[in-house]
């Protein structure tokens, strides 16, 4: 692959992970394409935010997505 495509290439994912870490999936893209990039699902990463208004994206633990996933509750009256 040549410099200019690794670089696009880069720069997608780097495009894909900020759109994940606000917890929605990119458009065009399922959870089984995520998983077959080798990219984490929305909930398994997360944004910081920093004093000076920045952010940091962060993964979350094992134990913290398991817990996350164990208090979700549906509040469809269905």
């Amino acid at each position: 692959m040549c410099q200019a495509c690794e670089l696009a290439d880069m720069e997608a994912r780097w495009e894909m992970i900020n759109v994940i870490s606000a917890g929605k999936l990119p458009d065009g893209h399922t959870a089984d394409d995520l998983r077959a990039m080798g990219l984490p699902l929305p909930g398994e990463i997360f944004r910081d935010p920093q004093p000076d208004g920045s952010y940091l994206i962060r993964q979350r633990s094992p134990a913290e997505i398991e817990a996350l996933k164990s208090k979700f509750e549906c509040d469809s009256p269905q």
